[in-house]
């Protein structure tokens, strides 16, 4: 009964969430172009040649009135047709994104322009609005990957260890689709770089800056190593391994195993929510541990033994706090 009705709170979470999305992009369509309308002429630019410069317009009522309506029939459609929840959260999460950044670098191109024909280029606009809705697919998929099951409550697990072993535990998870991310970030900063270290433009730094920030930080979450001995705990993060958080067995007042998933945690990769942190690279098995108050989570296979082996090590208290 109790994991039946997490299920079905998880759905009428995720569909107020799925709703709350629609409403919030629909209200940006809107709302951006008629609360900038005094910085544009009648006529704003909505195409651009190759070269950068505008060469088609529309007025202003259809610059709202076409995203608007194509958002709706998007949304209706998700509504209607009997898809699975991950792939409705996906096409509405990656439409809302292009959409959204599709209508912001459209205003901000013509903005302060009072002919279209001047209006600004819009290539760093499209570039990041293209990547950000790409990247929007796979999480809105991750999110809605597996049901959300409650947390796992009951008796800590232990491990009885003689007094002449010596246990270790190690594990390793990756997510593939953050390795992706981290890549294609990096590809746009790096193309961007080298187009302007090879005179075709200005350094794109607004470009270069960001998409190289997103890129490193991805990376960093994109897998981990998780190591359980007589110190304590380690876990570092990334390729490199690098940076590792730590936590002295002395200090871990106890350990377990969960179920999570990133509906539950707000998305995957380094994640802050009500159930404290958590590093998300896939649904399913989790392992927690409470130090100093605050609770620490990581995707990894195998978490019930280490959770066993980091209790015993600790001497953390059997009973849920």
């Amino acid at each position: 009964m109790k994991d039946r009705a997490g299920l079905t709170g998880s759905k009428r979470g995720a569909a107020w969430g799925m709703a709350a999305w629609a409403a919030g992009i629909l209200a940006l369509l809107v709302a951006m172009p008629l609360a900038m309308r005094r910085g544009f002429g009648d006529l704003l630019a909505t195409h651009w040649n190759a070269s950068g410069d505008p060469d088609g317009s529309l007025p202003l009522r259809a610059v709202v009135l076409l995203p608007v309506s194509a958002w709706t029939a998007l949304v209706v459609g998700a509504v209607f047709r009997r898809a699975a929840r991950r792939w409705r959260a996906a096409v509405l999460l990656s439409c809302g994104v292009l959409l959204a950044g599709e209508q912001a670098t459209i205003v901000r191109a013509n903005l302060s322009h009072a002919d279209w024909r001047d209006a600004d280029s819009v290539t760093v606009g499209a570039v990041v609005t293209v990547v950000a809705a790409f990247a929007a697919g796979p999480t809105g998929m991750l999110m809605h990957g597996q049901p959300a099951f409650p947390a796992a409550h009951g008796q800590d697990p232990r491990m009885d260890i003689p007094a002449d072993e010596r246990r270790m535990w190690l594990a390793y998870t990756e997510n593939r689709w953050l390795f992706l991310l981290s890549a294609v970030a990096g590809v746009v900063a790096l193309a961007a770089l080298l187009v302007g270290l090879g005179g075709l433009t200005e350094p794109m730094w607004l470009l270069i800056l960001p998409f190289a920030f997103v890129s490193l930080t991805v990376l960093a979450c994109s897998s981990v190593r998780v190591r359980v001995a007589e110190h304590g705990l380690d876990v570092a993060f990334g390729p490199l391994g690098w940076p590792v958080r730590r936590w002295d067995a002395a200090d871990i007042e106890w350990a377990r195993a969960e179920i999570r998933t990133p509906a539950q945690v707000g998305s995957w990769g380094y994640r802050l929510s009500r159930l404290g942190t958590t590093l998300m690279l896939r649904s399913g098995e989790c392992l927690v541990v409470r130090a100093g108050g605050k609770d620490f989570a990581v995707s990894v296979d195998g978490a019930e033994r280490a959770a066993a082996l980091l209790n015993s090590l600790a001497g953390a208290r059997t009973e849920p706090i």
